[in-house]
């Protein structure tokens, strides 16, 4: 069993500097787990405290049932894939792939059948003759891949594998690398800063922000219920729009004052909203929970407002308008038929059952 636990792991650096602050984290069996998030917020040292290539400052790693804390990168049983690929240029494909299993005294004719199983699952077979510079970035990823796969490890660890690929090429290698996961079965911790990634590939997203997890969910679970603001708004494309604003009364109804513009908030969110009467907090809301008036029917009035389209940018079967309610700008997402004029007020519907709502102060989500 390939489980890898993380508990109360942290990372200090000389001179002071906290990258991981007491990380709590359990990875099942045959999971794929992706850790995201921005530059600098401590996944990928979480990810070579598990691989060994980095001391713990504090905390236990347990791969399987084995604490792994003083056990060198070799003995873990693991494989990593990392982001330059770390290939030998003077080697050729199969040596390359083979050279791990050289140095375990493999024999040799295990090592012919296991590089040749791995060349097979990911179609590199043609290439096993040639040497890196040969090879396009797809291919060199490729090979990375292999070189883990002939491992035959209890956990695959991938450290921003894709980053160095064209946008059309990280597409397709993402679907391959799950597809490869469905294939082999096997435990799987990814890393990456692209939330697009996190979202197709991982079966949980682990969110990570200055060191601190924030939030560990499937992917669907974060982008409908964010833990807080921060969560929120880096899962997600475009991400969330924010705007602060008052909770206020009348005839009995509560209404989300912006300043410029006021909506209706719904009557399921009132026992949650109700201590904040009268006091700012901020209101988070997808662009696709925006739409133009004009191609909604029965548009209740009090959801309605009027703000101004700044850019149209139309994305093929979609379009991006960027608005602006003179205190805030945001993002609305819809059909391609929506063409209004750049620097026109428009008519647009917020669909309060799907905002969010969050403290000012402490950022965490209220509803």
């Amino acid at each position: 069993m390939a489980q890898v636990s993380v508990k109360d792991v942290t990372k200090i650096f000389p001179g002071d500097v906290k990258a991981v602050d007491r990380v709590n984290l359990g990875i099942e069996n045959k999971e794929f787990m992706v850790l995201v998030g921005p530059s600098g917020c401590g996944k990928s040292t979480t990810l070579r405290m598990i691989a060994g290539l980095e001391t713990i400052t504090d905390g236990q790693i347990y791969i399987g049932n084995r604490m792994v804390n003083d056990v060198p990168a070799k003995d873990r049983d693991i494989a990593m894939v990392f982001q330059n690929y770390a290939l030998y240029p003077h080697m050729t494909v199969f040596e390359n792939m083979s050279f791990g299993l050289k140095l375990r005294h493999i024999p040799k004719t295990e090592i012919i059948q296991r590089v040749k199983e791995a060349a097979d699952i990911l179609s590199i077979k043609h290439l096993l003759e040639r040497k890196p510079k040969e090879l396009s970035g797809g291919e060199r990823q490729r090979v990375a891949v292999g070189r883990a796969i002939v491992r035959k490890p209890m956990v695959f660890l991938f450290d921003e594998p894709l980053s160095n690929l064209d946008a059309n090429l990280r597409v397709q290698m993402r679907t391959e690398i799950h597809k490869l996961h469905i294939k082999l079965q096997t435990t799987i911790i990814y890393v990456t800063h692209d939330q697009v990634e996190a979202m197709t590939m991982g079966n949980r997203i682990a969110v990570m922000k200055d060191g601190i997890l924030q939030q560990v969910a499937d992917p669907i679970a974060i982008y409908d219920h964010p833990k807080n603001k921060f969560v929120a708004g880096f899962i997600g494309s475009p991400p969330m729009n924010f705007m602060n604003g008052k909770i206020i009364k009348k005839d009995g109804r509560m209404f989300f004052d912006e300043g410029k513009i006021k909506v209706k908030v719904v009557v399921d969110m009132y026992d949650k909203i109700n201590p904040y009467l009268g006091k700012e907090l901020i209101l988070g809301i997808r662009s696709e929970d925006i739409y133009d008036k004009l191609f909604v029917s029965e548009a209740p009035a009090e959801n309605t407002v009027r703000v101004n389209c700044e850019v149209y940018e139309p994305m093929g079967s979609e379009v991006y308008l960027y608005l602006n309610t003179g205190k805030h700008t945001f993002i609305a997402r819809v059909g391609a038929h929506d063409r209004p004029q750049v620097n026109q007020d428009i008519d647009l519907v917020f669909d309060m059952s799907k905002v969010h709502f969050f403290d000012k102060d402490n950022e965490e989500t209220i509803v």
